[in-house]
């Protein structure tokens, strides 16, 4: 059983979200009561309606692979490449308003958030061909989706609107929601993950390909460990609290033995899995990988939209880490001249190879959404930062034995500051690409520093980049696009 199949999707869910996407923006075309209350009146068309908004990951290319250029290429773990102005702007940490990525991603994951109001609202409706124990779980997958994308949109943008029912009016006062705060945003995200949480199971059944294609209680407390991390007061006992509920629960999670099987495309679905976007190939299958894979696994020969950085090779590098660095990192002489790597054709530069299968734009590589790799590590970030730091060096040492380089010298372990730099570098070298440094950065309250700390020359002109962050480029800014349309919205301030 594929759960995000769209072919599973329904001609009546498809017509339903039609009305329910309302030009992926705030403004919207109301959904009439007739057609909400009529479209939903069987389990099997609350299940398709579901599939929906599992479906958003797919469909969305933040999902997809905006998440890298939005996390890695805004941080020193990646540059830019290709020819996208809009892309070097995230590089460059200089992001305007007016940047359509940043809309594209605001407008579609609203739209994600729309579908799950939907499914929210109308499963205590349905009473035909469905148990009341599916219909609470399939209430926990969509708080649980819901909560998801908030905490995307409140790690990119700070406080958002909350838009918690579907579009019943077109009214501007009912449709142009005033932005909440990041506080009341990330209370919001951890309301929605404990009631998500109540509802879900453990597992499905014994069928991997659905268990970690689908919420699990295990996916809503690694959200919660999580999001008590990001939100801006952490609260550590809680992050401690919800990652043991993972590390401990009966769904069985374990670190897989090989960091590289992650990765090899045969291996996914994986116990260390808690969930994941399941491509499939073909008309299921994801573009990503032929974005930056190099011309020996791509089969073209045009300059890809991300490299890795020389700070994130030094960083392999400097931990004598092979494993991670063979299985995330490709060298290749590339067939155009590189700014960073080598200012002449058939330079030697790296490539990301994290996914690893381009397949003619239809990959069946996965995105890890959480694995428990993050977890231990979130794990230790708390025990670290509540003044454990032996403990939180035990659980470091997991992920680094994994990686054949060695347990945590003594004098780290006996450091909380050390403790915390070490963390931090942990944490990039294991999740690199996967669309955690920025965070890991902004959380640790370092993204400033490192950024202008960052040792960068353009080989075409002998300069060094100077990234000149400023506080307020934590954030994104808020697209202009909505600010036109919702006068109620205020832009983060400096971007003004």
């Amino acid at each position: 059983m594929k759960i995000l199949n769209k072919k599973s999707i329904s001609v009546l869910l498809l017509a339903g979200l039609m009305l329910a996407s309302c030009d992926e923006n705030l403004d919207t075309v109301p959904i009439s009561e007739g057609v909400a209350q009529n479209s939903y009146q069987t389990g099997d068309q609350l299940e398709a309606a579901l599939t929906g908004v599992y479906e958003s990951f797919q469909g969305n290319d933040y999902y997809v692979w905006d998440h890298v250029l939005f996390s890695d290429v805004r941080s020193d773990n990646n540059y830019a490449g290709g020819d996208n102005a809009q892309i070097f702007q995230l590089d460059a940490i200089n992001v305007e308003p007016t940047n359509d990525r940043i809309y594209n991603a605001w407008s579609a994951i609203y739209n994600a958030i729309l579908k799950a109001n939907i499914v929210i609202e109308q499963a205590p409706n349905v009473q035909r061909l469905l148990t009341e124990e599916r219909r609470e779980q399939i209430i926990g997958e969509a708080y649980f989706l819901r909560s998801y994308h908030y905490f995307t949109l409140a790690r990119l943008f700070g406080g958002v609107p909350l838009i918690l029912e579907s579009t019943k009016s077109g009214d501007p006062s009912v449709v142009r929601v005033f932005r909440a705060t990041e506080e009341e945003t990330y209370a919001q995200i951890i309301a929605d993950l404990k009631l998500a949480a109540e509802k879900l199971p453990n597992d499905y059944g014994t069928d991997s390909s659905v268990n970690k294609a689908r919420a699990t209680k295990g996916a809503a407390y690694a959200l919660l460990a999580k999001a008590y991390a990001q939100q801006p007061m952490p609260e550590w006992g809680q992050v401690v609290n919800y990652a043991d509920l993972v590390i401990n629960s009966p769904a069985g999670y374990q670190l897989l033995g090989s960091y590289a099987d992650l990765f090899d495309g045969a291996h996914y679905n994986n116990s260390e899995s808690i969930i994941e976007i399941q491509y499939l190939g073909g008309n299921e299958g994801s573009w990503a990988p032929q974005m930056h894979l190099p011309p020996s696994k791509s089969g073209d020969t045009w300059r890809k939209f991300v490299t890795p950085s020389h700070d994130l090779v030094d960083a392999y590098d400097a931990e004598g880490d092979v494993v991670r660095k063979d299985a995330n990192i490709l060298f290749e002489d590339a067939p155009w001249a590189d700014e960073y790597w080598g200012n002449a054709v058939g330079s030697s530069i790296p490539f990301n190879y994290k996914w690893k299968n381009a397949m003619g734009w239809a990959s069946s590589d996965h995105v890890y959404l959480l694995r428990l790799a993050d977890i231990i590590l979130l794990k230790a970030e708390a025990l670290n930062n509540q003044g454990q730091s032996g403990a939180a060096a035990d659980l470091v040492d997991q992920i680094r034995l994994r990686a054949n380089i060695g347990v945590l010298a003594a004098n780290v372990r006996a450091s909380q500051d050390l403790m915390k730099t070490a963390i931090l570098n942990e944490r990039r070298l294991e999740l690199a690409q996967e669309a955690h440094r920025w965070d890991d950065l902004v959380r640790n309250n370092v993204a400033v520093q490192t950024m202008n700390a960052v040792d960068d020359v353009d080989l075409r002109t002998g300069n060094s980049v100077n990234y000149n962050m400023q506080d307020y480029e934590i954030f994104l800014p808020i697209p202009q696009r909505e600010l036109n349309r919702n006068p109620n919205l205020v832009q983060t301030t400096g971007y003004n």
